[in-house]
C-alpha cells in the first residue's frame, strides 16, 4: 500500500472560471477544509497529479496555488467544535 501524507491546499486565484475547475481538482483529494483551504492526505503519485493539474489550471502570473506538507509529529491546535482529521487506512477519491 502507498503511503500517504498529510497536506495542506491552498490557493488564490483571480479568475472564476479557473477559480471553479481548481476547487474541484482540490476536492477530489481532499478529506475536509473551508473556503480555499483544503486538508489531503496524497500520495506521492496523487501528490504529484495534483500538482501537474493545478499548473495546468493556474495563471502563474495572477493565481497561487500552494501545497504544503504537514510534519507527522505537528500537534494540532483546535479551537472551537473542530476535531482532528482521522487518517484513513485508505484514501477516499471523489
Amino acid at each position: 500500500m502507498a503511503t500517504t501524507r498529510l497536506y495542506i491546499a491552498t490557493y488564490d486565484i483571480a479568475d472564476p472560471r479557473r477559480l471553479y475547475r481548481l476547487r474541484q481538482a482540490v476536492r477530489q483529494h481532499a478529506t475536509g477544509g473551508q473556503k480555499s483551504v483544503f486538508e489531503c492526505f496524497l500520495t506521492s503519485a496523487a501528490h504529484h497529479e495534483l500538482t501537474v493539474r493545478a499548473l495546468s489550471i493556474i495563471d502563474e502570473g495572477k493565481d497561487r496555488f500552494a501545497l504544503l506538507q504537514v510534519e507527522e509529529r505537528t500537534k494540532s491546535v483546535l479551537l472551537g467544535t473542530a476535531t482532528p482529521a482521522v487518517h484513513p487506512d485508505f484514501q477516499y477519491i471523489g
